[in-house]
């Protein structure tokens, strides 16, 4: 791998600790996921909130990955959970929906595990999936999972 390429992974790595860190309403400290592909439930939220029996990894793209064009399938495997379609407060730890994040901006809260990312710039690109509970917000401790990758024209 060149060092370039090293530096966007580590790089991905430190944004994910930082949005985690941001996005924490507090109970402690975050903890950096330490897979780029795939996470356990992996940093604290808050004392009230449940934790989940979900294990999520991003299948595509995958980490490092150089896209040719301006749009990627992005699909996600969700094991030990299952996505629910109602928004709810009744919270079930294995019950829930995913939130998709890319470059630190929601873009859907889905019930899918694949979407069609479009109208890509080139360039780097930060991908993040959390699967978050029936109201919108995130277990304790998050399920989240993230991939860097590149977009050619």
């Amino acid at each position: 791998m060149h060092r370039s390429g090293r530096r966007m992974i580590v790089g991905a790595c430190a944004a994910l600790a930082l949005t985690t860190a941001a996005c924490s309403s507090g109970g402690g400290t975050p903890q950096p996921d330490t897979g780029a592909t795939s996470s356990s439930p992996t940093s604290s939220v808050s004392a009230d909130r449940p934790a989940s029996t979900a294990k999520l990894a991003i299948v595509s793209p995958t980490n490092g990955q150089v896209v040719t064009g301006t749009t990627v399938q992005m699909k996600v495997s969700l094991k030990d959970a299952t996505i629910v379609p109602a928004t709810t407060t009744d919270i079930v730890p294995d019950e829930g929906h995913l939130h998709v994040i890319l470059d630190d901006q929601l873009i859907s809260m889905t019930g899918e595990t694949t979407q069609l990312l479009a109208n890509l710039t080139p360039g780097q690109h930060l991908l993040k999936v959390e699967f978050v509970a029936s109201d919108h917000a995130p277990f304790d401790p998050r399920v989240i999972a993230a991939v860097a990758f590149e977009v050619q024209a």
